[in-house]
């Protein structure tokens, strides 16, 4: 009888786990079986490609915001990365008559340059990167608004339409692209020594300092990882809409970040994984996507999607307390 008690207890607690770590996995399959009886187009081949081509886009940023935020920072600045990114880009094709082949790995090269100054300026000032990002948003963002001239700049080579509107084997170019990413970030958050040094930066500083870790390189090089992440979603931004415009990107950052918490991302650092950084981007996108669906005014939804992000970070602090009572529990048991 104590035996089949213990484990029926046993199994409670295991159960009890597994739930704990797929919240979003059942909160995705939630929303899908709720949205798919409310709108009967939503579960159509068409749209759920749609739905995936659109969140690649901020799926790609997510990726490299997680690297920052694993290692106990936040980048503010993504969006005005990728204005900037996009203007520049569009003013070498179009007025430079720089090819593609060449104007990209420059557009990458810059985006990389912005993720590290925010890291150098981290270092430099000792002042937390949410404020520095903060700043340096506004420099990006005004930098693309004065190059730009207040103009839609158009004329692209046909070639360029291919990064954001082909296919690879039916499959869209910029979910293949975010696929690789994402596969590129787990390998490297997982199976090797920087990725566990991300780990140890954004768990306790000051051990990993102790423990021989380089903290000021490795906080500039998350945030170029960062910054290269935001450099490919403007080059496919821009090839999907195909015309540079000072408003495509801005506001990404907030959808990143939302879908980084939903997804388990620690806002404090130190906790974090690529599938439940995707899960989070798709809870997005499926929430983006019923609410356009049913016609939601604009304002309405930045209602809904502000409501999300603080129940997000709620569901954060609430995680990191328990866990936090629990390790008390243990130590003093």
């Amino acid at each position: 009888m104590k035996n089949q008690s213990a484990f029926l207890t046993n199994l409670r607690s295991q159960l009890g786990l597994v739930m704990k770590k797929n919240v979003p996995l059942l909160i995705l399959i939630l929303l899908v079986i709720i949205f798919s009886f409310m709108s009967p187009n939503f579960m159509t081949a068409l749209n759920v490609r749609m739905l995936i081509r659109q969140v690649s886009f901020s799926g790609i940023s997510a990726v490299g915001l997680m690297f920052v935020m694993i290692g106990g920072g936040i980048d503010l600045s993504i969006g005005s990365q990728i204005v900037l990114s996009n203007v520049l880009l569009s003013i070498m094709m179009v007025d430079w008559n720089i090819p593609p082949i060449l104007a990209i790995p420059i557009t990458l090269v810059v985006g990389t340059a912005m993720g590290a100054f925010n890291g150098f300026l981290s270092i430099k000032l000792k002042v937390h990167s949410l404020i520095i990002t903060l700043g340096t948003a506004s420099i990006y963002k005004g930098v693309g608004y004065i190059i730009a001239q207040s103009r839609n700049i158009m004329g692209f080579p046909d070639s360029f339409r291919w990064f954001g509107q082909g296919y690879i084997l039916s499959i869209p170019v910029p979910i293949v692209i975010m696929v690789v990413v994402a596969l590129a970030g787990s390998f490297i958050l997982s199976k090797t020594y920087f990725g566990r040094n991300v780990f140890a930066l954004g768990g306790n500083e000051e051990a990993a300092r102790l423990a021989g870790v380089n903290i000021n390189k490795m906080k500039v090089i998350f945030f170029m990882i960062c910054g290269f992440a935001s450099g490919i979603t403007a080059v496919l931004l821009l090839s999907r809409v195909f015309a540079g415009q000072t408003s495509t990107g801005q506001g990404l950052e907030f959808d990143c970040l939302t879908a980084a918490l939903l997804g388990g991302v620690s806002f404090k650092g130190g906790e974090g994984s690529v599938f439940g950084l995707i899960t989070g981007i798709i809870i997005i996108g499926v929430l983006n996507n019923a609410m356009q669906l049913a016609s939601f005014p604009d304002f309405s939804q930045n209602v809904v999607k502000g409501a999300v992000l603080l129940a997000a970070v709620g569901f954060d602090v609430y995680q990191k307390n328990r866990k936090a009572k629990e390790t008390v529990a243990r130590v003093t048991a």
